[in-house]
């Protein structure tokens, strides 16, 4: 399938796996999640600074966050044309911030990434968390799909509390 990624590091921010590691997971999920259109998806690592503004503009919540992902389009929009390519959006993710909650639970940097690139991309094709009965199935496709991907430690059982304010 052509999907097409736009991955970027801002804000002397690390990307904390490779941009081949990152094509390879994003195109499983879209893969796993029956995604046939030719999608483009922007990923951006950045600054806590930087995604706090993000944070405060787009949410209300003027502090750093993991995770924000803007969505543009989805994959079965009616306006789309046949064949034409979807601009799903952005998921940022905030290196440094990251790196400290990998710390908190006991994972690695690298893992916490990779799951918050599952948890980015599928906000990004419609599930949400903020009702209990959407985090169960959330959380539940978001440990489906982390089992078929690398990872340093077992990521299983995703525990929602590190998005509560998602």
């Amino acid at each position: 399938m052509a999907y097409e990624y736009d991955i970027s590091s801002n804000d002397g921010a690390e990307l904390l796996v490779s941009e081949q590691e990152i094509e390879d997971i994003v195109d499983l999920v879209l893969k796993e999640e029956g995604i046939t259109r030719p999608c483009m998806v922007s990923i951006s690592f950045v600054s806590n600074e930087r995604i706090q503004k993000l944070n405060a503009e787009w949410r209300g919540q003027d502090m750093p966050t993991d995770v924000i992902s803007l969505e543009c389009e989805r994959p079965d929009e009616p306006g789309l044309g046949e064949g034409v390519p979807c601009e799903l959006g952005d998921i940022v993710i905030a290196s440094e911030y990251v790196r400290q909650q990998a710390a908190g639970f006991g994972t690695t940097a690298a893992d916490e990434c990779r799951m918050l690139l599952v948890h980015g991309l599928l906000h990004l094709l419609g599930y949400d968390h903020l009702e209990g009965s959407e985090a169960e199935e959330m959380e539940a496709r978001e440990d489906e799909l982390l089992q078929l991907i690398h990872t340093d430690g077992d990521l299983a059982r995703v525990n929602f509390t590190r998005h509560k304010d998602d």
